[in-house]
């Protein structure tokens, strides 16, 4: 990926500073100035933002109860992001296709962003700072022995309550994207 050019990523880290700001909730002992720092010591995490934000994240800040010390950036959108739906699993997936093979993969894309997915146990905490996915569902970081076997998680919101399923890693559906997270 190229350097973003000045105006966009000036324009992108107002729309994040705004997002920051409307959110707090979602970062509490988190000041802006420790994030803009951190952004501007590694300028190269505006071109995985960007990304995160032109395919819909709508990404925020937030901490996760695994590494209370580390700051991520992490999809927030309410529904998967729409840029990033109809996508198998992982590349080994979607090399597994014969016929109606998705554009990409879900973990392929993160990899180029430089993102990676989210487990279930974080998908379960950005899921307790709002509901998420109540219409689509979004991929997860599966552990490989399961995916060794040929499957892959998922989860969605449905019925007032987190839900993690297993599906083929090779399956693909329009409602089902996947959220990343950013580490900064």
């Amino acid at each position: 990926m190229a350097a973003l050019p000045f105006l966009e990523a000036k324009a992108l880290i107002e729309l994040l500073e705004s997002r920051f700001v409307s959110h707090q909730f979602r970062h509490p002992s988190v000041s802006w100035s420790s994030v803009i720092d951190r952004l501007n010591a590694t300028p190269k995490l505006l071109e995985a933002l960007s990304e995160m934000e032109h395919s819909g994240g709508a990404p925020d800040v937030t901490v996760f109860e695994s590494n209370l010390e580390r700051l991520f950036f992490c999809d927030f959108s309410v529904e998967s992001p729409s840029g990033r739906r109809s996508l198998c699993y992982d590349d080994a997936a979607w090399a597994a296709r014969k016929e109606n093979k998705p554009r990409a993969s879900a973990v392929g894309e993160a990899e180029r962003w430089g993102v990676e997915l989210l487990d279930e146990e974080e998908y379960r905490q950005i899921q307790r700072l709002g509901a998420l996915d109540a219409k689509t569902s979004t991929w997860l970081k599966t552990p490989q022995a399961m995916r060794a076997l040929g499957g892959a998680l998922f989860g969605d919101f449905r019925f007032g309550r987190v839900f993690a399923y297993h599906n083929g890693a090779e399956s693909y559906y329009a409602a089902r994207g996947f959220r990343a997270k950013l580490p900064l």
